[in-house]
């Protein structure tokens, strides 16, 4: 059983960072995608970034390449989402997920955290 524990959110002004954290327990880390994901109030939860097993990285849109960065640290079964120049319409809940096949799909990740909320005022 895996569990997955984000930390980090908080209240932040527009063109502010922040440093999400999922820290991760059981199982082989190093082994496993990793990915996060954001629900918005009234909206469906959508795929931001994934980090696969290797390394690679897929970004749900080209606009987020560039102020979003996603990263792992094997050695402290953490992964991190690296954001920049946030927008009020980032304002979400943050989930990280994994995959435990080592690529990230929506069919195959089986585990998620309890979310970490992010709010962004103008």
């Amino acid at each position: 059983q895996v569990q997955l524990v984000e930390s980090g959110g908080g209240l932040v002004q527009a063109g502010d960072s922040l440093r999400l954290s999922c820290a991760a327990s059981g199982g082989t880390f190093s082994s496993y995608a990793m990915g996060w994901f954001r629900q918005a109030p009234g909206k469906e939860r959508e795929f931001v970034v994934s980090i696969d097993w290797s390394g690679g990285v897929k970004y749900h849109a080209d606009s987020m390449k560039g102020r979003f960065t996603i990263s792992r640290d094997n050695a402290k079964n953490t992964v991190y989402l690296q954001m920049n120049s946030l927008k009020p319409e980032d304002t979400a809940v943050y989930y990280c997920a994994a995959d435990t096949t080592g690529y990230m799909t929506r069919r195959t990740l089986n585990y998620w955290g309890q979310g970490t909320q992010v709010t962004v005022s103008s």
